[in-house]
């Protein structure tokens, strides 16, 4: 048996009905490794939950996986805990490997037979370990020992690995720079600094390499490979191609021209369509190309209100391969249902405006402090309005009726103070059918089950991802109204009645604030709802130490570092306050991009009114924590740029605990030391110290969470805002009131009053709950900063104890305005 496996034994024949995947590494480490599986077997894992090891050969350990009838492919990853083994996905194909493979550590090549290991070379092409940051130079951590180096590259994807060396392609020779990379690449790119510098000879046809596969080796004096990988393109894709040119469909004299970035296609097509359920195009139309990577093909009239596609004959590295790729527009402007087609529509053209669009004046905003922002889903506001005809609840529509329930409370609050609302994604996302004969809702009448019934989870659970409901965190293409929120997803009717929601909004008192989502997207590579990877492959999203998509926000994080993507996210933002009138946006995860892109953001917004507010999630993790690709947009970061970050340190004080634990620990406002409850939190001294400490943090927070705040502390101490301490991190630091977002619930975790349930103890009456949550408000309303509402808290909302109620549907999210 091979080296670490004795402990899981010996095992016999594979048997019928099942699949054994090999597994080897140098290390003999197997222990805690798992097998994440899905598609056709009938293993029910989770990935805490994987499958574990089968048992030990001579080559490793195996697993054995039960198969489906009539199986076809079954998707794999071997992984420790987050830690995969390669990292990419991989698939056990029935035509292509049997039902009996061996992977080796480190590698995404699936054998059919025992790989020799002796003979295996190093390096791994299907990895992308090196960088390509300039059109002059490299960057890699060299392989040791002396070698000549060499950057390959292929026009078919023919470059293979193999015990010869690297074959199948051509090459050009690279020289070391001892002076190391450019200060303008380490700057844009820090990561990349310690690298080795190789510099591309002056005669290299980079345009022709870079509409190819590509790859680094390192050739010993022997010949022998002793390293290859694969390369990131992104810095030199920018460094050649980023361009200021037109794209999307724009207008000269009512003549349509389409535009489209694709620097490194070989050619790309317009496929028009008479109309949106075409399945072939009327008309195809090859596009020409411009310096810097832009395909234009000039229209007639005539199109206007038709839809297209782009034909995008690319090199796709996810797959090895050269591929045509027929897709949609990353600048669209209007979608056929379901986002299967762009529209060619003029954003300008007055049929798509409410009567008195032009003229439409806003609420009075003296100063950004005097924000006060209201947390609202569209679903939520009217999906249960007994006062808003069914057709349009749920939708756009909804919000022009001043008569309903939801509008007239919506109007008290602005009677009341209440200066903007902010509308949970309301961007095309790509997790709601928008076809509302496609959808599934429960078939039971969910209010016939007693209140304390798991049966309505249940209904609701076996529909979840079929229904209506949505928060919408899911982009797909970012300058176009969701379809399933207007009573007409087919077209332009989407953009007629988003105008009509703001202008019904802006005449109750009430601006509005979009929740935008520019650091990922629902899909990459060739997936069926990835667009910019299908159209620039391996340019728009930010890749990891292997060039696979990071995925630290839960899907597939996009680069607004490079000057493309970041682009696209000013250009949408600015469409969406110029077209739509947009008062205000809250960047989800805004931590993910860099200070300059924000400030890029707030610069372009500032030019088309200066009095829209931006602000956002300033959290500090991922492969973008602690500065690790550049200064991102964190609480630290973003001081005296007038973004506001919200503000975790008063939350967690007033609340108690924090969203990733300690769900029955007491805050300031939820009993701590003064009114305990029956979980263990020490002793009363150290409540009591942990009470002024809390107490600290939420005068910090009341007096606009400024570094800079001197008071004295509860200890009766002298004390900055800056010095007060917030688990290791201070909590002042803002530069300006405006800066900081006060709030203690919102979408994501328990609602208030859910959480008050949990913290209480058991004997508090109900008067006595609600006046928990009227002082946890009462913070936030009466303090300086920016006050943050979720919409309901002031009706003691509740989701059932549910704190990620994102496709919980109607029935736990729903607000009765009532």
């Amino acid at each position: 048996m091979a080296q670490g496996t004795e402990e899981f034994g010996q095992g016999g024949p594979l048997a019928d009905g099942f699949a054994r995947v090999h597994y080897t590494r140098p290390d003999g480490e197997y222990g805690e490794f798992r097998l994440h599986l899905w598609e056709d077997t009938t293993e029910s894992v989770t990935w805490e939950n994987g499958l574990e090891i089968t048992a030990g050969d001579g080559f490793g350990v195996y697993w054995d996986v039960g198969l489906q009838d009539d199986w076809e492919q079954v998707g794999f990853i071997v992984h420790r805990g987050d830690e995969k083994d390669p990292g990419s996905d991989m698939f056990l194909m029935a035509s292509e490997h049997g039902r009996e493979v061996w992977i080796v550590s480190g590698s995404d090549k699936i054998f059919t037979e025992v790989p020799d290991l002796q003979a295996l070379p190093d390096g791994d092409i299907g990895k992308a370990q090196a960088y390509w940051p300039s059109s002059e130079a490299l960057a890699w951590a060299i392989p040791d020992g002396d070698a000549e180096y060499r950057l390959y590259h292929s026009s078919n994807g023919s470059l293979e690995l193999n015990a010869e060396g690297l074959v199948g392609g051509e090459y050009v020779t690279l020289t070391v720079d001892d002076a190391g990379l450019a200060t303008d690449v380490t700057a844009k790119f820090p990561h990349l600094a310690g690298l080795t510098a190789l510099t591309v000879p002056a005669a290299t046809d980079v345009d022709a390499l870079l509409t190819g596969q590509l790859a680094v080796a390192a050739i010993a004096t022997d010949g022998r490979v002793l390293g290859a990988t694969g390369l990131q393109i992104p810095g030199v894709i920018d460094d050649r191609y980023a361009t200021t040119a037109a794209l999307g469909v724009t207008f000269a004299r009512d003549v349509p021209t389409m535009s489209v970035w694709a620097p490194t296609a070989r050619s790309v097509r317009l496929h028009v369509f008479n109309t949106s359920s075409g399945t072939r195009a009327d008309l195809i139309v090859a596009m020409d190309r411009d310096a810097q990577g832009v395909w234009s093909a000039r229209g007639e009239a005539s199109w206007v209100g038709k839809f297209y596609l782009y034909e995008v004959e690319v090199f796709a590295p996810t797959v090895g391969s050269v591929v045509r790729n027929v897709v949609t527009d990353p600048y669209s402007v209007s979608l056929a249902t379901n986002s299967g087609k762009s529209q060619i529509i003029d954003l300008t053209d007055p049929t798509l405006a409410p009567l008195g669009w032009d003229d439409l004046e806003k609420p009075d905003l003296a100063a950004p402090e005097d924000i006060v922002l209201y947390e609202l889903h569209v679903r939520d506001f009217s999906a249960i309005d007994q006062s808003v005809p069914e057709e349009f609840r749920g939708t756009y529509k909804a919000f022009t009726l001043p008569r309903s329930a939801g509008m007239d409370h919506l109007t008290k609050l602005a009677d009341a103070g209440l200066t903007h609302v902010h509308l949970l994604p309301v961007f095309d996302i790509a997790t709601i059918d928008e076809d509302p004969a496609a959808r599934q809702e429960p078939d039971v009448d969910l209010a016939s089950f007693p209140p304390d019934s798991s049966e309505q989870q249940a209904a609701i659970g076996e529909v979840r991802d079929l229904d209506a409901f949505n928060w919408g965190y899911d982009p797909f293409h970012y300058t176009v109204p969701e379809g399933s929120y207007s009573t007409s997803p087919d077209g332009a009717a989407r953009i007629l009645e988003f105008r009509e929601m703001v202008q019904s909004l802006n005449e109750a008192g009430l601006r509005v604030v979009m929740d935008v989502v520019y650091n990922h997207t629902n899909a990459s590579g060739q997936g069926q709802k990835s667009v910019l990877d299908r159209i620039v492959p391996g340019y728009y999203h930010r890749l990891d130490a292997n060039g696979l998509v990071a995925t630290s926000t839960c899907c597939a994080n996009t680069a607004t570092e490079h000057d493309m993507m970041r682009r696209l996210m000013v250009d949408s933002v600015v469409t969406w306050a110029e077209q739509y009138r947009v008062d205000g946006f809250r960047f989800d995860l805004m931590g993910h991009h860099m200070v300059d892109d924000m400030a890029a953001v707030r610069s372009a917004l500032g030019q088309v009114d200066s009095t829209i507010y931006v602000y956002g999630e300033g959290w500090d993790f991922g492969e973008v924590g602690q500065n690790a690709r550049g200064a991102n947009a964190t609480q630290l970061n973003v001081g005296g740029f007038g973004i506001g970050t919200f503000n975790d340190r008063i939350r967690d004080a007033v609340r108690g605990g924090s969203p990733f634990g300690g769900l029955q620990e007491q805050g300031f406002a939820t009993g701590l030391y003064n009114d305990p409850n029956e979980t263990d939190q020490g002793d009363a001294g150290d409540q009591l110290a942990d009470l002024l400490l809390k107490g600290d943090q939420i005068r910090v927070g009341m007096a606009g969470n400024l570094a800079d705040y001197a008071f004295e502390s509860l200890t009766g101490e002298p004390i900055t805002g800056s010095e007060v301490d917030y688990n290791g991190a201070p909590t002042g630091y803002t530069t300006d009131p405006q800066e900081v977002i006060n709030y203690v619930s919102a979408h994501d975790n328990e609602t208030f009053f859910d959480i008050v349930q949990t913290k209480s103890p058991l004997g508090t009456s109900m008067e006595d709950r609600a006046r928990v949550q009227n002082l946890a408000l009462d913070i936030v309303a009466f303090g300086q900063g920016i006050p943050f509402f979720h919409a309901g808290s002031e009706l003691l909302r509740s989701k059932s104890l549910d704190k990620d109620s994102y496709n919980s549907g109607d029935w736990f999210n729903a607000i009765d305005f009532t």
